[in-house]
């Protein structure tokens, strides 16, 4: 028998008015130039016109909103960086202790913004997941909240709150895409519009230099026991940092078993020419991993051409020279 499902669609319709209005009612913006380059019509839910720039700042702010107001234990993360920032945002506005670490490869931006909204910021390992181990014994050791994302339901509901406000205002919706890291991002998605719209497609979408996610979920879908379906990777290699997951979180991929119809890949020159689209369209800079959604929107070969489809613009934590790039290849 299955586990009942951890993502709770009623707590998503809280924390729709619950959590800090600046991450809420993000514009959906819709381009001709895009719906001619996917060849459907296409909404962008643009999740990096917030403080943090990216959605992040929804499950962060709703998770530490949960917390039990007695326990008062510092907290850790592990981050690419835009979860760090939104856990920052939402433990400074608490008064919470915070320290987040990241690969030593991490994007220089990200790692800037995180130390300004207060968090202490620790650079171990190669990757996210060398990261994330060392930030775990770290926290152990010393009495910490480890806060994972995608382990927590609360992250994943805040992150839901998109579905709600894409329902809302766009009509006839035939098809969300949205891209994967740890999940938590799809798994809320995918919750919502199983509760209420289940007549919406939810996909996700992994980048091809970081395919662990998207693999566990097909082994897991087609019957796999969860312990078993589970596939890592002892490295990974693409451009979009904030989906460069190796090392799949299992309880994340069980959450979106049921509720996410199909799991892509996408390749990392398919994601730079989304990054060019957007800047071509709208003068929108958007980061590797945001894109990755409408990369795979541009790719003819998926059967969501001429639909009514959104996607989450879901990141535009940019360096100055990956901006720089974008502008002059777009």
């Amino acid at each position: 028998m299955s586990a009942p499902p951890r993502i709770d669609p009623a707590r998503i319709a809280h924390a729709a008015h619950a959590i800090a209005p600046v991450f809420r009612d993000t514009p959906t913006w819709h381009s001709p130039a895009i719906d001619a380059a996917c060849g459907a019509l296409v909404s962008c839910k643009l999740e990096l016109l917030t403080p943090i720039r990216s959605f992040k700042g929804r499950g962060a702010d709703w998770f530490v909103a949960s917390l039990d107001p007695g326990d008062t234990r510092p907290l850790a993360c592990a981050s690419a960086g835009n979860f760090g920032q939104g856990l920052a945002w939402a433990a400074r506005a608490r008064g919470r202790a915070l320290t987040v670490y990241a690969a030593t490869t991490a994007n220089t931006l990200k790692i800037e913004r995180m130390r300004a909204l207060g968090a202490t910021v620790v650079q171990h390992g190669d990757d996210l997941d060398a990261a994330k181990t060392e930030a775990k014994r770290v926290a152990a050791a010393r009495g910490w909240h480890f806060v994972e994302d995608g382990l927590a339901p609360a992250i994943s509901e805040g992150a839901g709150t998109i579905a709600v406000e894409l329902l809302a205002t766009v009509m006839a919706l035939d098809v969300i895409v949205a891209p994967v890291g740890n999940g938590a991002l799809v798994a809320g998605i995918g919750a919502w519009c199983a509760a209420h719209a289940p007549y919406v497609r939810v996909i996700g979408v992994c980048a091809a230099g970081a395919p662990a996610m998207a693999e566990s979920w097909r082994r897991h879908r087609a019957g796999v026991p969860l312990a078993e379906a589970i596939v890592s990777h002892p490295r990974v290699d693409t451009i979009a940092d904030g989906i460069a997951i190796r090392e799949p979180i299992a309880e994340a991929v069980a959450d979106m078993r049921d509720v996410v119809h199909d799991v892509v890949t996408v390749s990392d020159e398919a994601i730079r020419d989304a990054m060019r689209v957007v800047w071509r369209a709208g003068g929108v800079v958007v980061e590797a991993s945001g894109a990755a959604g409408l990369a795979a929107l541009l790719d003819a070969a998926h059967p969501w051409r001429g639909l009514r489809v959104a996607t989450v613009l879901c990141g535009g934590n940019c360096t100055d020279a990956q901006v720089a790039e974008v502008q002059l290849q777009g």
